[in-house]
């Protein structure tokens, strides 16, 4: 027997404030992003977040309330313009069951990589030298933010590099390090083999529950991904203030990891994230094994 789902019903003049609340805060982020686009000016630190997780600003001050909620009111029925949406309880709200059928799959090993991250212990070694393995041994042409100033001439950055052990465990930064630098990493990651080495130290497996939220909308909550994007964005100003690159004149004040004062504060600064992350992963978690229950 399937036990009953219990629905929250929201009255319209409820969502609506909820919905205004949600777009509010969101257009504090892509606002910005959208008038820099227009500029057409370039930010190394906050287009990221659009760039390379490819969710439209459009998207991200989209609210929807997530699985198990009612909408009343007349207007609820513009909701109805989504095709995962249905007419339920005298309202309106997202239909479970219309999650595509060829997506579990691809759920469950987000569940999976979600629930391992979340269960094995953190680790705090890696002082953020991935950004600088990123750019080790490149010509300034190669270099991926050339348009800003490296804190560091080449040599000397490399014997940074070198003089540190290099510890990173996700994938999809290690896939990024220069082919001098992979070497010097202490573990190889794979694609195949990225959940093994998963950890919530790690800022960018933690910046990847934005990531992981908006691929499950619109049956995420549009807060959730909001609170996902929040952490991503706090995450970012740190990975670069402990980057290599010189973003003073943006207002970014560098995270020396090339001294011991700066690891400790750029450790202490990884453990709040780590903290932070992880009722956003329990969040992420019950919202998979909604979508994958019968």
């Amino acid at each position: 027997m399937v036990a009953a789902v219990s629905r929250l019903v929201l009255p319209e003049a409820a969502w609506r404030e909820r919905r205004a609340a949600h777009e509010q805060r969101v257009r504090a982020w892509t606002d910005p992003h959208q008038a820099r686009t227009a500029r057409g000016e370039k930010h190394p630190v906050h287009d990221f977040l659009f760039e390379y997780y490819r969710f439209r600003p459009s998207w991200l001050k989209r609210w929807h309330p997530g699985p198990d909620v009612v909408l009343r009111g007349d207007t609820a029925r513009e909701f109805l313009r989504w095709p995962e949406y249905h007419e339920a309880d005298g309202g309106v709200a997202l239909n479970v069951a219309a999650f595509d059928p060829a997506r579990r799959d691809s759920l469950a090993w987000i569940l999976n990589l979600l629930r391992l991250t979340a269960e094995r212990p953190p680790a705090f070694g890696c002082f953020g030298l991935h950004e600088w393995a990123m750019v080790y041994r490149q010509s300034p042409e190669e270099i991926r933010h050339n348009a800003w100033p490296l804190r560091f001439p080449p040599d000397e950055l490399a014997r940074i590099v070198e003089a540190q052990p290099v510890r990173c465990s996700h994938f999809d930064a290690f896939r990024f390090f220069t082919a001098p630098a992979r070497p010097l990493n202490r573990l190889q990651p794979e694609r195949a083999t990225g959940p093994q080495f998963e950890q919530r130290g790690c800022l960018h497996a933690n910046m990847d529950l934005y990531k992981w939220a908006f691929k499950l909308a619109p049956f995420t909550p549009a807060e959730l991904i909001a609170d996902c994007f929040a952490l991503a964005r706090d995450i970012r100003e740190v990975d670069m203030r402990a980057s290599p690159y010189d973003l003073e004149k943006l207002g970014f004040a560098p995270i020396r990891i090339e001294t011991p004062e700066g690891r400790a504060e750029y450790e202490t600064l990884q453990r709040d994230f780590a903290a932070r992350s992880q009722p956003l992963r329990v969040r992420l978690v019950v919202l998979c094994e909604r979508l994958l229950a019968p």
